[in-house]
């Protein structure tokens, strides 16, 4: 079977990401993808594939063959077209964290879900953490990235898995009250298992970036920035639970350490109890940006002009979805008005055909960015 997705812009689109990464694009980034409904999809490329399309890729039988879930993947994407500087993207969802999984933790599976738990808890000075290559779980997710990358073989990018954090893997060993009080017990043991962590970490991105291909092009993970170099996402959740000190003692160094060995790392700012480690976080020298989500409950991201005038004082790049607030595409006035320049934020979305197609359109004209 022949892909569906059409694309030939990519030069295009990776030269605007590759300026922007270097502060020198002179607009904001915007990868907007405009949506056809699910009947002018079918009648345009044919009806959707029985498999149904999972928000967790992780939630699909382990007997359904890999070409089946990158044929869904594909119809899905053939009912985007691709504007300003967007481009198709995939990635294989097993669940935030799944490092935990290729460690040993079990997979939870719950409706439209993943998480992960210890299959048995043990004490954190007889706890060791070590990549099984072979780790089924882990062997899972090389088969599909490889399908998927011999199958559109540079027509679509595919991104990293999402693998988690450093006390987030660890956590899923030593759950978080156990964890909380671990830092107190177990200090050095703690400190020992973030640096395993840190050490599988880097050895299952090389493996799935790997069976990417060749052709793959460029590096995008759950966040799907483009970048030619090694980029991701980084992230510790479990750090809303501890103050600034703890959180430079324990969080902190293995953050430094894969900005340094990262060409272009980014950080997943997760609800107002990570506030506290903004400071410490943009005082990383390499750390090229933020993601900035509030959380439940909170206002959403249009009401938190202090953090956004924070980063761009740190000379640090900003990514936002339009789908973090009522105003979609338009939180570029919104950001506007708060920081000045939007030449270092990105914004990542998606618009239904029609109107809001049109109104789109003219969002993007007043920055300067081409259709």
């Amino acid at each position: 079977m022949e892909p569906r997705v059409r694309f030939d812009r990519w030069e295009k689109v990776l030269d605007a990401h590759e300026r922007w990464w270097e502060h020198s694009l002179g607009r904001p980034l915007v990868s907007l993808a405009v949506i056809d409904t699910p009947e002018a999809t079918a009648r345009r490329v044919g009806p959707a594939p029985e498999l149904p399309m999972l928000h967790f890729t992780g939630n699909h039988d382990d007997g359904i063959d890999p070409a089946r879930i990158v044929d869904r993947w594909d119809w899905d994407l053939s009912r985007r077209r691709y504007v300003a500087d967007g481009f198709p993207s995939v990635w294989p969802n097993f669940g935030a964290g799944t490092l935990a999984a290729f460690l040993g933790a079990r997979m939870v599976h719950r409706d439209e879900t993943i998480w992960f738990e210890p299959t048995t808890v043990v004490p954190p000075n007889e706890l060791s953490l070590a990549l099984d290559r072979e780790n089924p779980v882990l062997r899972r997710v090389i088969s599909i990235v490889e399908e998927a990358a011999r199958f559109w073989t540079g027509t679509v990018q595919v991104g990293m898995s999402d693998l988690g954090g450093n006390l987030d893997v660890v956590q899923s060993f030593r759950p978080s009250e156990l964890l909380a009080t671990d830092l107190y017990d177990y200090p050095d043991d703690i400190k020992r298992l973030t640096w395993e962590v840190h050490e599988a970490w880097f050895e299952a991105f090389e493996l799935i970036s790997g069976a990417c291909g060749a052709s793959n092009p460029g590096y995008t993970a759950w966040a799907p920035i483009l970048s030619r170099e090694s980029y991701y996402m980084l992230q510790c959740d479990f750090c809303y639970m501890i103050g600034p000190a703890m959180f430079d003692e324990f969080v902190k160094p293995e953050i430094e350490a894969s900005c340094r060995r990262l060409a272009r790392p980014f950080y997943h700012l997760d609800g107002k109890g990570e506030l506290p480690h903004l400071p410490s976080l943009l005082a990383i020298p390499e750390l090229r940006g933020i993601q900035w989500v509030p959380g439940d409950g909170a206002p959403d991201i249009r009401h938190w002009p202090e953090v956004y005038r924070a980063v761009t004082e740190a000379g640090k790049l900003i990514q936002v979805f339009t789908g973090q607030s009522p105003a979609g595409l338009g939180i570029l006035d919104v950001l506007a008005d708060q920081i000045g320049s939007l030449d270092h934020v990105v914004v990542i979305g998606d618009v239904p055909a029609g109107a809001a197609e049109d109104e789109a359109r003219r969002i993007l004209d007043r920055y300067g960015v081409p259709w």
